[in-house]
């Protein structure tokens, strides 16, 4: 049956999932749902000819997401105007089946294929870079020192369109052949998350600066 256009929206020759295809997702939600979950992102690019990667942290606005550098980077000179892959998981367990063919993980994922843009607009970056920390850090912006002139030159902000891609999502127990479920083996899954630790202040914080309210509404996963 043909799925309606808004669960395919993403969905193209490159994106389209050859192996197992059930767990594949091409509608919005699902790939904003993977990022909004994990700020870590890895950018696929080429540079000189070369293939390389990049580990960076992402950020979504809308139907785009967001990433920084160095203005002086040659991975952001590469990227600005040519096309990009980028990838962020979450991987949530170990799956443990009765036979090492049909272990697995369960994770998610989302892939993304388009051309990076620099925002070149001042107002526009600066807005953008304000969204990335209250991204993360809800709040804390405005209880920072003012970002200068010279701070925002030396940061270029790239972004690239939602419009092409796919989430892959495994959940559940695992899958064993039909003739092992009868075995004396222990299957299942060890789940797996990211955990924030208490925060640890600076030693050279002042001593009448406590630690701001802001900190307990941070949340990955």
């Amino acid at each position: 049956m043909r799925q309606p256009e808004d669960e395919t929206a993403l969905k193209s020759g490159r994106s389209r999932l050859r192996r197992a295809h059930e767990r594949g997702h091409y509608d919005r939600e699902s790939l904003h749902q993977v990022l909004d979950a994990m700020p870590l992102a890895h950018l696929g690019y080429q540079i000189n000819g070369s293939t390389s990667v990049l580990p960076t942290l992402q950020w979504r606005e809308g139907d785009h997401v967001y990433w920084h550098g160095s203005a002086a980077s040659r991975a952001i000179r590469a990227m600005a105007g040519s096309e990009v892959c980028l990838t962020v998981t979450c991987m949530d367990g170990y799956v443990l089946a009765r036979s090492a063919f049909h272990h697995s993980v369960n994770f998610r994922s989302a892939m993304l294929f388009g051309v990076a843009e620099k925002i070149t607009d001042e107002d526009a970056k600066a807005a953008s870079l304000k969204a990335m920390v209250d991204h993360i850090f809800p709040g804390r912006w405005e209880t920072l020192r003012p970002m200068n002139a010279q701070e925002l030159k030396a940061t270029a902000v790239l972004r690239m369109p939602i419009e092409e891609g796919a989430a892959k999502i495994r959940s559940g127990p695992p899958k064993d052949d039909e003739e092992d479920y009868a075995l004396p083996i222990w299957a299942g899954v060890v789940p797996m998350a990211m955990e924030l630790k208490p925060p640890q202040p600076d030693p050279a914080n002042l001593e009448s600066v406590a630690m701001p309210d802001h900190l307990s509404r941070i949340r990955i996963g």
